[in-house]
């Protein structure tokens, strides 16, 4: 298995936290002692910091330094928790505030909102549509439909499936209202309260808060910006914990951007029928690649029916059209009880509406040029950045979506940083939302998928220059 240039000193760290030499709230050395001492790069020991904050050992306290956490006593369960990821409780702050609009008489310049811009959204398509569908569906529309969704939609999702490599039975299909609501339901179905899952780390806010309402225990499994996800820490972590479920999203991870390739993705696979894991798979921005094919899924490549996949077209066409839908494998019987239980089906109109711009060429031209935009989005902002930002700003080239990771430079006082975005006028979405286990306050995320006035590359500027 996979062993890092940190665990040289991670190891030593870690035997003498677990030992009770060093003791909840030490402090421990800094990143500059720890290079001297092990003759190793700064960005070595700090990813050997991040894993021990992962682990639940250490604690980061922003300008004074690491720390060991504040945990229970008892030789016994630090024996036990020698090998293993920590379970963290799904404990969570509110971060709605930050990860919402203020359209209403907004004075902001808003970069938080992971959905599409009015000026993006195929506006006169979609109402040209709903009126169409008004007109030719009349009263019908006003009944209620399968509460699994209408047969046709059904039908037409899983045969546009099969263009990237993934077959679907539409007979274990279910359409839901939004995307959110498709994992809610995967997770429902496979989980009961206090079960143990893996989740990506970052993880957008409103899965963590899904996970968190469902009274889950997480492992968070790191994912890098270039390299995508820690597949080794994922198997170290599944063989030390019963860990029910992986919630991942391989294709235009949010907030990196990162792209999972085939060889990663099998290898998920092949941990998940190892170890009896559900994967719970985000393929929400699946269609937004920048260049070549539109990528493949995990559940293309698996045949056991451990694969649930979910997605909506909240990204692609607009927010307010809800409508998603989850193919829950093995898991379809539990799921469409709980699908039932959480009311009607989805509005009658965007069926309709998403059926029939699915099976003409609508949808797919929109697509294509949407996620052209969006890719010369994604490079405008990177080199807005790159330009306006104090030098050592780190900034994740995405493969598609339209998310940018920022990575201030350490020295940054973030509370500062987001005091004076807020008196400028631009609203970025903060790091530490994307975690349960408070890390990544020094990032933030970058939503690039609206127009860029003149008033928001100035705001844009602006913030940086407070810093440079």
């Amino acid at each position: 298995m996979k062993t890092y240039k940190f665990e040289v000193f991670t190891s030593d760290i870690e035997k003498n936290i677990l030992e009770g030499i060093f003791k909840p709230g030490h402090k421990l050395p800094s990143v500059r002692e720890l290079k001297e001492q092990y003759r190793t790069s700064i960005s070595t020991i700090q990813n050997g910091y991040e894993y021990l904050i992962i682990r639940g050992l250490v604690e980061s306290i922003p300008k004074s330094g690491y720390y060991v956490s504040n945990r229970p006593e008892g030789s016994k369960q630090q024996a036990k928790a020698r090998h293993k990821p920590v379970v963290r409780d799904a404990v969570f702050k509110q971060h709605l505030g930050l990860t919402t609009s203020l359209r209403a008489g907004r004075k902001l310049s808003e970069f938080n909102v992971a959905a599409p811009g009015d000026l993006f959204m195929p506006q006169k398509l979609l109402l040209r549509t709903m009126q169409q569908v008004i007109r030719e569906k009349g009263a019908a529309l006003l009944r209620y439909y399968p509460s699994n969704g209408s047969a046709e939609l059904r039908n037409i999702i899983a045969k546009r499936a099969t263009a990237y490599q993934t077959i679907m039975n539409p007979d274990e299909l279910l359409v839901t209202d939004g995307a959110l609501q498709a994992l809610y339901i995967a997770l429902a179905a496979v989980c009961q309260p206090g079960d143990v899952i893996a989740v990506e780390s970052p993880c957008v806010f409103s899965a963590l808060e899904v996970i968190r309402m469902l009274n889950l225990k997480v492992i968070e499994v790191p994912v890098d910006p270039r390299t995508g996800f820690d597949v080794d820490f994922l198997k170290k972590a599944c063989h030390n914990t019963a860990i029910k479920a992986v919630v991942i999203t391989p294709n235009f991870h949010n907030p990196t951007g990162s792209l999972l390739g085939n060889e990663q993705k099998l290898a998920i696979l092949s941990i998940a029928h190892q170890y009896n894991v559900a994967i719970i798979e985000n393929d929400i921005y699946g269609d937004l690649n920048f260049q070549g094919p539109r990528p493949s899924t995990i559940k293309g490549s698996d045949d056991s029916g451990l694969v649930l996949t979910y997605s909506s077209y909240s990204k692609t066409l607009a927010p307010g059209i809800r409508l998603g839908w989850l193919s829950a494998g093995r898991f379809m019987e539990r799921a469409e009880q709980i699908r039932f239980a959480l009311g009607s089906s989805v509005s009658p109109l965007y069926q309709e509406t998403i059926s029939r711009l699915l099976s003409s060429s609508s949808y797919d031209r929109h697509v294509r040029a949407f996620r052209m935009q969006l890719a010369k989005n994604a490079y405008f902002a990177i080199n807005l950045l790159a330009d306006n930002f104090p030098k050592g700003t780190v900034i994740a080239t995405p493969a598609g979506g339209y998310n940018l990771w920022v990575k201030m430079p350490e020295q940054t006082d973030m509370a500062n940083f987001y005091h004076q975005c807020e008196k400028i006028g631009v609203r970025f979405t903060p790091g530490y939302t994307f975690s349960f286990a408070g890390r990544f306050d020094k990032y933030f995320r970058v939503v690039f998928a609206d127009k860029f006035s003149p008033k928001r590359i100035e705001a844009i500027k602006l913030a940086g220059k407070q810093f440079s």
